[in-house]
């Protein structure tokens, strides 16, 4: 069975406040993205991010951009299923009234171009 909405009740004291969500909305939901680089164990340096109000969003890699890409994708894959199964997503502020696709292929691939070639650092 589709879910379409999720239904919430969230308890302020005595009071209690009850909203709902499609899909859309959790996915419009604007996560604070943490990047670092670091060591890794052979010497090589290695990107981390994260969306650290999202539990389990987290990937680590060699290129910042792939990096990016791939935490994005687990970020869709971790709110679709968590909806599907009915079970808690994060809201830690109002999804964003508009917004593009979940993925950019076109602006991802052009950056991937300019680092391949010398264009631009990830420094």
């Amino acid at each position: 069975m589709a879910i379409a909405r999720l239904v919430w009740v969230k308890c302020n004291g005595n009071q209690a406040v009850e909203w709902t969500m499609e899909l859309e909305e959790y996915l419009a939901v604007p996560y604070k993205l943490i990047m670092e680089s670091f060591e890794g164990l052979d010497g090589d340096w290695l990107r981390r991010a994260s969306y650290p109000e999202l539990p389990g969003c987290h990937v680590e890699g060699l290129w910042a951009v792939d990096v990016v890409e791939a935490l994005e994708q687990l970020r869709v894959q971790l709110i679709t299923e968590r909806f599907q199964h009915r079970e808690y997503i994060p809201v830690p502020r109002p999804p964003l009234k508009s917004h593009g696709q979940v993925l950019d292929h076109n602006r991802l691939g052009f950056a991937k171009y300019l680092l391949e070639h010398g264009k631009i650092s990830e420094a």
